[in-house]
């Protein structure tokens, strides 16, 4: 099944003071999704924000907020993250013993449900859920800080995830040290979601970057 390519931005990446602004001028540089990274500093080891932000944020437009959780306990938010405004919520496999349940969850609040893989983690700990998901998010970057170099050995696990969803109807997305430099890399080995942070906004033009991105995923066939 050939998943339709989007780009997710992460505003982890974004000016905070003119968080509102940065989100619009994604959206209208032809972002797809609006990727939100939410730490803890305590399952990483960094702070980013919460709630109250995404719920006053989302006014701003109407494209799917992607709502990245890495936190520890995921479980106790996952209401109030859908409430202020997530449409996708996808919940780290390492951060919680009842994967299955949180999942649950997800879907009976009315949203899409993902999976986030830390790159140490083993593909295989989706083999049990997949039923329950609509997004495997493969972490090409250790989780916690934005700007860190792409893992090319992820390309191996991107891979794998793929065949293991094959036929299914579920969003393979990569997130960490995606440029228009290694775009095509990932969506050939499977992905059709790339989220990119420092990329898109540490240049003068949003709505270039992602284009060039855009250009560059699309030149070979997933």
């Amino acid at each position: 099944m050939t998943r339709p390519l989007l780009i997710s931005p992460s505003i982890l990446a974004a000016d905070f003071a003119r968080l509102g602004d940065e989100v619009r001028a994604i959206d209208e540089g032809g972002a797809d999704w609006v990727h939100i990274d939410v730490m803890d500093g305590h399952f990483v080891p960094n702070i980013s924000f919460g709630m109250p932000i995404i719920q006053a944020i989302r006014p701003v437009t109407k494209k799917v907020f992607d709502v990245h959780l890495m936190i520890a306990p995921a479980d106790p938010y996952l209401e109030a993250f859908a409430k202020a405004g997530a449409d996708v919520i996808t919940v780290h496999a390492e951060a919680g013993s009842h994967l299955d349940r949180s999942l649950q969850v997800i879907r009976a609040l009315g949203k899409k449900a993902g999976v986030s893989l830390n790159p140490s983690t083993p593909a295989s700990v989706l083999t049990h859920v997949l039923d329950r998901l609509d997004l495997i998010l493969v972490m090409t970057v250790n989780p916690g800080f934005g700007g860190q170099a792409f893992i090319p050995a992820m390309l191996d696990k991107i891979s794998e995830v793929r065949e293991m969803v094959r036929g299914r109807n579920i969003d393979i997305e990569v997130d960490g040290g995606i440029t228009r430099h290694n775009a095509a890399d990932v969506v050939r080995a499977g992905a059709n979601v790339l989220v990119a942070g420092s990329a898109i906004f540490k240049t003068t033009n949003y709505g270039d970057e992602i284009r060039a991105i855009r250009m560059a995923a699309t030149s070979v066939s997933a």
